[in-house]
């Protein structure tokens, strides 16, 4: 344990308008043993507290905050915490700050949301891809940030959070031209790519005198230590895992820009183009473009050529690359709003949830990246475009585990490095991709990168 961070500890109380929770629900929270919700929600909790940390490693974050505790006091005014030896970045004059707080009883919120009302309420199959998005759905219901009676606007930004600085303020620079043209911004609410969007569309949404502009991060268990809210979050969902995470993203976007990033961006990517090449999707409106500054124009041409070599030209046709023109982004955005307007209302869908968008059950199902499934996944040329993005999303996601996942890091420490196997064309290809990504501190916050992975042709 380092002593020399500062720690501190204090009861606070839920600001908005969370529900008072029964005796079941608080019972569950203190429940310590396997099958309880404390350990699920201190990890949770730590994380959103531990908002700006240099340290990407969830097991390292867990393991210098090891004294922290957090329990959960019903009185008569409603519900309270009591944090102990908290992170004290996450004060401000022993007041939390506003925006940490209000995260602190999100994770409160959706962890027992999805316990009680999705993981045993028997109404849900999970394993039923109907059944699935229904639940993605409820979960973004409970959480209020389905917002009826609003224009399609919401601008999903994808990339990494390990970024250098220039693309940092590329991000900004993108996200002020969003809220200049009035539109949202959703991201995975953590550092880097994440918040710069964020950050330059409260600019934009100032001069605009928007006072109400939506900043949705939405995030899992198992990526939130790695990547800590920021407090420009106003709206923050947990979702039980990165599937629905996924599928919340692309279910309440209207449009996507990919920024650079690492193998957690690639992972999004690809899961993006699995559904979009898929022929149930072939019409579908869902603008899509990939940017950054002009010093990031060599990182495109690796992308772009990964998913020729990988999945085909055909896949071009799905994605626009911009590049060092944060105007031009942000204008064919606000210009496609109004297709993607007229495309939901022609197919009497909803503005603010994608229902008619196919997605298979091969990219609902969660994805577990044992040392086993990552050796079996199928990475051969004997498949459809859309299926070979959807493994190749699968070996991303396993890459992203061992990085910064306790789990995953744990797994490899033991039994060494994941092994993907794949076609000459295919795995040749991904190892140029993570090398140049490696060189580029793409796959890690600080420090040197070890390689999680062993590439087999």
């Amino acid at each position: 344990m380092n002593s020399t961070i500062p720690r501190l500890s204090a009861s606070v109380r839920p600001e908005g308008s969370l529900e008072v929770l029964s005796q079941l629900e608080v019972n569950a929270l203190l429940d310590t043993s396997a099958r309880g919700l404390y350990g699920l929600f201190r990890r949770c909790a730590l994380a959103v507290l531990n908002c700006g940390s240099e340290t990407d490693n969830a097991r390292e974050i867990f393991e210098t905050y090891r004294d922290f505790g957090i329990h959960l006091m019903q009185t008569n005014r409603g519900i309270q915490l009591r944090l102990e030896n908290a992170p004290a970045s996450a004060f401000v004059d022993g007041r939390m700050i506003r925006g940490i707080q209000e995260h602190l009883f999100a994770v409160l919120r959706d962890i027992i949301y999805v316990h009680n009302e999705i993981q045993h309420d028997s109404v849900y199959d999970l394993t039923d891809s109907s059944h699935i998005t229904s639940a993605v759905f409820h979960i973004l219901r409970n959480a209020r940030v389905l917002h009826t009676g609003m224009d399609p606007n919401l601008v999903v930004c994808w990339g990494g959070h390990s970024i250098g600085r220039s693309e940092y303020d590329y991000t900004k620079e993108v996200g002020y031209q969003l809220g200049l043209r009035g539109l949202n911004v959703c991201t995975g609410c953590g550092p880097g790519a994440m918040k710069g969007p964020m950050k330059g569309a409260t600019i934009g949404h100032a001069k605009q005198r928007i006072g109400k502009g939506r900043y949705l991060g939405i995030t899992e268990p198992g990526i939130i230590a790695s990547e800590p809210p920021n407090p420009i979050v106003n709206d923050l969902v947990i979702m039980p895992d990165i599937e629905k995470r996924l599928e919340a993203f692309v279910r309440v976007g209207h449009g996507i820009v990919i920024f650079p990033g690492g193998a957690g961006t690639m992972e999004e990517l690809l899961y993006l183009l699995g559904i979009l090449m898929h022929p149930e999707n072939r019409d579908h409106i869902f603008p899509l473009i990939l940017t950054g500054p002009a010093e990031s124009a060599d990182y495109f041409i690796e992308i772009d050529g990964f998913i020729r070599a990988t999945l085909g030209s055909e896949a071009e046709n799905f994605y626009t690359v911009v590049i060092d023109d944060p105007a031009t982004v942000a204008s064919q955005l606000g210009s496609a709003m109004e297709d993607v307007r007229s495309y939901r209302y022609d197919g009497n869908d909803a503005f603010y949830f994608n229902w008619r968008l196919y997605i298979e059950k091969a990219l609902q199902q969660p994805f577990l990246p044992t040392h086993k499934a990552m050796s079996e996944l199928n990475l051969t040329r004997d498949q459809d475009g859309h299926e070979m993005a959807a493994n190749l999303r699968r070996a991303f996601s396993g890459i992203v585990a061992g990085n910064v996942k306790e789990d995953g890091i744990r797994a490899v420490e033991k039994n060494g490095p994941f092994i993907i196997r794949g076609d000459s064309e295919i795995v040749t290809a991904m190892d140029r991709l993570l090398i140049a990504f490696a060189e580029q501190n793409r796959m890690k916050l600080q420090g040197d990168y070890s390689p999680c992975y062993q590439l087999v042709q």
